[in-house]
């Protein structure tokens, strides 16, 4: 889309392109009438001439290919290196000697820059559950304490003493067994 100062817009290109190409018109003298340089006019006349009232449009400035993009065998040890040992582009550019902005763009091309459907340690996929009503699942953390004798553990009434309490309470096990 063209912006709101250009001095040609889709229209204007048309105009000019038919003053050359339909109406013969030297390319200089129709520049000059519609205060734009010659190639200009020239470029608008040859899409003209080519595509019709279709090439007037604006296009895409962007590159059809890019010439010095990564190849394919390095993209594909980037990928294997990101699914079977989970590194970021850092640490795969330190093992294939490669800069880390090399990697990314390549991991952002297969959609592996974010690992966030990942589980980090397993590799495996994180499963979510989602329930239609709150609270339809309930969740239930459980701790499990250490074995404290009576009058506390060892911080608190000292090493040898803890030893002796922790000696009396095996006795007192042991005797419990065997009466029983």
């Amino acid at each position: 889309m063209s912006h709101a100062n250009a001095a040609l817009t889709p229209r204007q290109r048309l105009r000019v392109a038919r003053l050359i190409v339909d109406h013969g018109w030297p390319v200089s003298r129709a520049a000059e009438q519609f205060n734009c340089s010659w190639p200009t006019a020239k470029r608008w006349a040859n899409r003209y001439a080519a595509m019709g009232q279709a090439g007037m449009v604006d296009r895409s400035s962007r590159p059809h290919r890019v010439a010095n993009r990564t190849p394919q065998q390095i993209v594909r040890k980037v990928v294997h290196l990101r699914w079977k040992q989970r590194l970021g582009p850092v640490a795969i550019g330190a093992k294939l000697a490669m800069p880390a902005s090399t990697v990314h763009p390549a991991l952002v091309r297969c959609r592996l820059n974010r690992l966030h459907h990942v589980d980090k340690r397993t590799g495996e996929v994180s499963r979510r559950y989602e329930h239609d009503k709150p609270g339809a699942m309930i969740h239930v953390d459980v701790k499990k304490l250490g074995n404290i004798p009576d009058g506390g553990g060892w911080r608190y009434v000292g090493r040898q003493q803890a030893n002796r309490t922790v000696l009396r309470l095996r006795q007192s096990r042991r005797a419990a067994t065997v009466i029983r």
